[in-house]
């Protein structure tokens, strides 16, 4: 029996960097999730440059492309506020890739004083252009446990991560009710303002711990050949999830594998009926 569930319209900030590349994954995401699920569930895939499209949607993709540029460009046209109040007021389902990861951070490092604004909503410090410049980007084909049975490939089944000037997260920062101020003390390093979660809800969602979702060894043979950055450790963190809030270092778009698409649209309709058990029990009291 086919299940019929309301419409929902998901955003991809439309303000530079890959952001058509995610909506094309979608699209093929949500058709997959169709036919898996049986579910006639309406999807709408939107651009979003403005903040009454951003008020649209249920969810968002910060796509990866340039953060300093992403973030002078989102304060310039009026978005920056309005995306904050999204990620860490409403806390809705958000995901950050690449520079969408550096955006979601908590700390930024590698980062001059005012040179960057953060929305914030992770947690976490990134390390900015880990990976070097861009003429060191690469690939590596992960085992990505938290995917599970998606699409026409399991967890099983590798998926091929683009590194392109990544970031990673270099520190997992502890839960501070208003801003890091240990990371404000720290040198070249940037750090997002604090904001009050609209319920309790949203205050469910930020007070999660952070999970790290997947890891990069150091012995990657693709970081063997890079001789110029040195990777301290046995591996590096590349994605997390906090509540609602998701980020990963490297470019899923720039692939034709729509398996995170569709874990990350399934996170969104569990976001959606928890907003409405929420809401119906309000309600009863």
């Amino acid at each position: 029996m086919t299940v019929t569930i309301p419409g929902f319209t998901v955003g991809v900030l439309a303000l530079q960097g890959a952001f058509s590349e995610h909506v094309q994954l979608l699209r093929q995401a949500a058709k997959e999730l169709k036919q898996r699920k049986c579910a006639d569930i309406e999807w709408e895939f939107i651009e979003v440059r403005t903040p009454q499209e951003l008020a649209r949607c249920e969810g968002l993709i910060i796509p990866g492309g340039e953060s300093t540029a992403m973030s002078l460009v989102a304060a310039r046209s009026g978005i920056l506020e309005p995306l904050r109040e999204f990620v860490k007021v409403q806390r809705k389902p958000t995901w950050g890739t690449c520079a969408g990861l550096i955006l979601l951070a908590e700390s930024a490092n590698r980062t001059k004083k005012g040179g960057q604004e953060l929305i914030g909503g992770l947690d976490v410090r990134v390390n900015r252009n880990h990976f070097g410049r861009q003429q060191e980007s690469f690939q590596a084909s992960l085992n990505l446990p938290f995917l599970g049975d998606t699409a026409d490939k399991g967890a099983d089944q590798p998926y091929r991560c683009v590194f392109i000037r990544a970031p990673v997260v270099e520190k997992i920062l502890p839960h501070a009710n208003g801003v890091q101020t240990e990371e404000e003390e720290r040198a070249e390093t940037v750090v997002a303002p604090s904001k009050t979660p609209v319920d309790e809800l949203a205050k469910q969602q930020l007070s999660k711990d952070v999970e790290v979702m997947a890891t990069l060894s150091t012995k990657t043979e693709a970081l063997q050949e890079n001789q110029e950055h040195d990777h301290a450790g046995k591996e590096d963190i590349i994605a997390v999830r906090q509540g609602n809030v998701f980020g990963c270092s490297f470019h899923p778009e720039l692939t034709e594998d729509p398996r995170i698409h569709v874990w990350w649209l399934e996170e969104v309709l569990k976001a959606a009926e928890r907003r409405q058990t929420f809401e119906l029990a309000d309600r009863t009291r």
